[in-house]
């Protein structure tokens, strides 16, 4: 009773989290991905491409790149507009202008494992193969949908929408600067080299590591969580190719194979498929998609 006294209190005077309850803005930008696909770094880079007059770190990402499950109505409410704000939410036809992170599921659900580890959402000798499954089969400790429900909810729906700009993880590391490019270009922001190559100096994986051996216990996705486990690890792409079991893969590919080649990820089974870092892409989004 008085925890729903309480709840109710906070909610009349806008201290609670809105989630995917927030208040949208005819000029908001979300910067929205499935977890553990490269939110946090594309926080960063998006952040020191908008101010880079500011010293981005943990401490006031979440005031610069706000996040609706971190602040208050409130908060959200009194920061400056256009805001930025990140999500992690299956499709809101309420968000107009969307930038989408996307990343191969395999490498997904390596960091997801090694993130519930961190956070004790499960035990560190837990099964890898298990973990697998109950990812594909959405039985994991969110409720953004599976990694293909996510995904296809916002890919199927807003694909070729001009409003609607995906980003690749692996395409956004191997070739930055093209790809701040877009994402400067659909925010209607400057992209000079400089101010382009400042933005990915100040948001490496390296500078974002250090950043949170300082500050883990100030954000509130680290805060409470293991600080003998890094948010930041390898940060890299590929590395399900020797980190997770092939049964693992095929079960991934099993389930959500055409995804993943919708979005030009290369299937175990298919070593032959062309990859879109090849070039084939058309402003972000894959032909067969952006066609039907």
């Amino acid at each position: 009773m008085i925890k729903h006294l309480i709840s109710g209190a906070k909610r009349a005077f806008g201290l609670h989290r809105p989630g995917r309850d927030l208040d949208v803005l005819p000029d908001d930008v979300f910067l929205v991905s499935y977890p553990k696909s490269g939110n946090t770094w594309t926080r960063f880079l998006v952040a020191n491409l908008v101010y880079p007059e500011k010293q981005v770190d943990f401490a006031n990402i979440n005031e610069l790149t706000p996040d609706p499950e971190a602040l208050t109505k409130r908060d959200l409410a009194q920061k400056p507009r256009p805001r930025i704000i990140k999500s992690h939410q299956y499709f809101d036809p309420r968000y107009r202008r969307v930038i989408y992170i996307v990343r191969d599921p395999r490498d997904v659900v390596l960091s997801a494992y090694h993130f519930d580890i961190k956070r004790q959402a499960i035990a560190e000798n837990h099964s890898l193969e298990m973990y697998v499954t109950d990812f594909v089969r959405g039985k994991t400790d969110h409720e953004y949908g599976t990694w293909a429900e996510n995904v296809a909810s916002w890919l199927y729906v807003r694909g070729s929408d001009p409003g609607f700009l995906l980003v690749r993880y692996e395409r956004l590391q191997s070739h930055g600067i093209q790809e701040l490019t877009r994402i400067a270009q659909f925010l209607n922001i400057p992209s000079d080299s400089q101010r382009l190559t400042l933005a990915l100096e100040q948001s490496s994986a390296k500078r974002m590591r250090e950043l949170e051996q300082k500050q883990a216990h100030l954000w509130s996705s680290t805060k409470e969580t293991r600080k003998d486990k890094s948010f930041v690890r390898a940060a890299k792409a590929g590395e399900w190719k020797t980190e997770l079991p092939e049964s693992c893969v095929a079960e991934m590919e099993s389930n959500w194979g055409g995804l993943m080649k919708d979005l030009g990820y290369i299937l175990s089974a298919a070593p032959n498929q062309s990859d879109l870092q090849s070039g084939n892409y058309l402003e972000g989004i894959p032909q067969k998609v952006g066609t039907e």
